[in-house]
């Protein structure tokens, strides 16, 4: 790639206290050079991140934009949309590093919308559910229990891990400071259900 046109990389994770090491390592796996990562430590749903604002302000025509999920760059479909669109005015390709897209093409733009869209779905999902807990929980008289073992943003990252091969589960266990039973509860079937459903 030429000097003028440059690979970038985005990483974010929602709070101070979970890593970062995960996506950065991934970017520079892809190629991205270490000074041209931006990150950003806070939820997707803010509206102002630091990181992610510099990085626009570096973009150039002809530059690469890799992610390691779509989620890092948003939070709904239309944020994701309306991101997606500037990049492309602005002559900038954005590419996943765990989901198969690149907006250099047609089918990669088209890919790109049906994965935003799963990715809201899936995050709705969630939220329901959770809320429904508490809702049951509060119904019971009893107040939310203890705060989960692994965030919804480390199961992804262990999921990740199991998919890539280069660790045992246990070793991604240790890693989170859960045990491999812990690690299950949360991943169930392991890496051999991940194969499957990765290859659905």
């Amino acid at each position: 790639m030429s000097a003028e046109n440059w690979v970038y990389g985005y990483a974010r994770v929602s709070t101070d206290d979970q890593n970062l090491a995960l996506q950065r390592d991934a970017l520079l796996k892809a190629g991205v050079p270490a000074e041209r990562i931006y990150t950003d430590q806070m939820s997707g749903a803010t509206v102002k991140r630091p990181g992610l604002t510099a990085l626009r302000k570096a973009l150039r025509p002809g530059d690469s934009l890799y992610v390691w999920r779509l989620d890092r760059l948003g939070r709904s479909v239309s944020e994701l949309d309306a991101l997606a669109k500037e990049l492309r005015e602005d002559g900038v390709v954005l590419k996943s590093l765990t989901e198969v897209f690149d907006t250099s093409s047609a089918f990669g733009t088209f890919m790109f919308q049906i994965l935003s869209v799963f990715a809201e779905f899936e995050r709705n999902l969630i939220r329901e559910r959770t809320m429904a807990g508490l809702v049951a929980a509060k119904a019971r008289g009893s107040k939310a229990g203890p705060k989960p073992k692994m965030s919804a943003e480390q199961v992804e990252e262990a999921q990740a891990l199991l998919l890539d091969g280069k660790m045992t589960a246990t070793e991604i266990a240790k890693r989170y400071g859960v045990s491999k039973p812990t690690l299950f509860r949360y991943i169930p079937g392991g890496r051999e259900a991940l194969a499957l459903i990765a290859q659905q």
